[in-house]
């Protein structure tokens, strides 16, 4: 700053113009900066070094470990569960075991058949595991058309059988909850007086 007025005193009383004294400052300006490589110099290097993990950094750690692996778990858990009992409802060997048995002609690629099934687990919710049981035959597959064709029936279908494995009823077309939840009552009821 002093240096910066004492150029200005200098101008002004030596008679330079204005243009001079503005070169002169920049000049001083200038020279007061530091230059790029000052300026590298200046700057901190960084290391390569890792400073050592905080306390909160450890706890942080842990417990987003702990959270990724409840996810991974339960996700894993629910989609073996699901994986058991679909392989479980595809089972038609399972007819005749003991346990009155509803099986659902099932074309995977037809949406009436989807909301079929649907209705049909929610149905079911109200009775005890081995009161009854639900098979799915798909069409798609060997042994569900043979199950299709000894009972000359098509897809959208459900039939009961008994625990012997004979078939007491056929229910074609879709259904509501309510209506299915009715019939399966009764078909209880006449399966177990037996």
């Amino acid at each position: 700053m002093l240096i910066r007025l004492q150029i200005i005193k200098r101008s002004v009383f030596s008679g330079q113009d204005q243009k001079q004294v503005r070169v002169m400052k920049r000049a001083t300006k200038a020279s007061k900066r530091p230059n790029k490589k000052a300026r590298r110099q200046a700057t901190p290097k960084l290391t390569s070094e890792k400073t050592p993990p905080t306390r909160r950094d450890l706890f942080r750690t842990f417990r987003n470990g702990g959270i990724a692996a409840a996810l991974l778990g339960g996700g894993g858990w629910l989609v073996v569960r699901d994986v058991q009992a679909t392989i479980a409802e595809h089972d038609l060997s399972r007819i005749g075991n003991g346990i009155p048995t509803i099986v659902q002609i099932h074309d995977p690629q037809c949406s009436q058949c989807i909301q079929l099934q649907k209705n049909t687990r929610s149905a079911l919710e109200g009775f005890p595991d081995n009161d009854l049981q639900f098979l799915v035959a798909n069409i798609k597959d060997a042994r569900g058309r043979r199950l299709a064709t000894e009972h000359s029936v098509g897809h959208v279908t459900l039939i009961l059988f008994d625990a012997d494995g004979k078939r007491r009823d056929i229910l074609r077309g879709p259904s509501t909850i309510q209506s299915l939840e009715e019939r399966f009552r009764r078909f209880h009821k006449a399966t177990h007086r037996n």
